[in-house]
């Protein structure tokens, strides 16, 4: 999908919000339109704040659509900068909120948020502090 000059002018200056390692925004999308270039996410055309070069290194983990098909939260691995990869968990992840962008059919991110990856949110439910402490330290 390629961007006509009047909505790649509307996009410039609507605002994002960035929180990595800490509060970073909100800032407009004028700088970031030079280097990305949409994503196929669950079916739907995306931009993110994410140069096309990381592209190859992203995964989508998790797509939710909500509000009638009018916003996205999207959870994502971006290993373009992981140095080991033992460290996956901590500094790979992030998460997105996307609405879709006025008259037409593509999702822009209005927020862009480090996340730690829990590829199971429920997996010490049910457990006594216990079992967890056992679990965590592999015994």
């Amino acid at each position: 999908m390629k961007l006509s000059p009047k909505i790649k002018k509307k996009i410039e200056f609507c605002l994002w919000d960035r929180i990595l390692e800490k509060h970073e925004g909100p800032e407009n999308w004028h700088y970031e339109l030079k280097d990305i270039k949409f994503m196929e996410i669950c079916g739907h055309q995306v931009l993110l704040p994410i140069s096309r070069e990381q592209h190859p290194n992203i995964t989508i983990l998790r797509c939710i659509e909500g509000d009638n098909g009018q916003s996205l939260t999207i959870f994502l691995k971006d290993t373009t900068y992981l140095r080991d990869p033992e460290d996956e968990k901590f500094f790979a992840g992030f998460m997105a909120v996307c609405d879709k962008f006025p008259g037409e059919n593509f999702f822009l991110a209005t927020v862009f948020h480090e996340w730690f990856i829990i590829e199971d949110p429920f997996e010490y439910a049910g457990m006594s502090e216990k079992e967890i402490i056992a679990l965590r330290s592999g015994r």
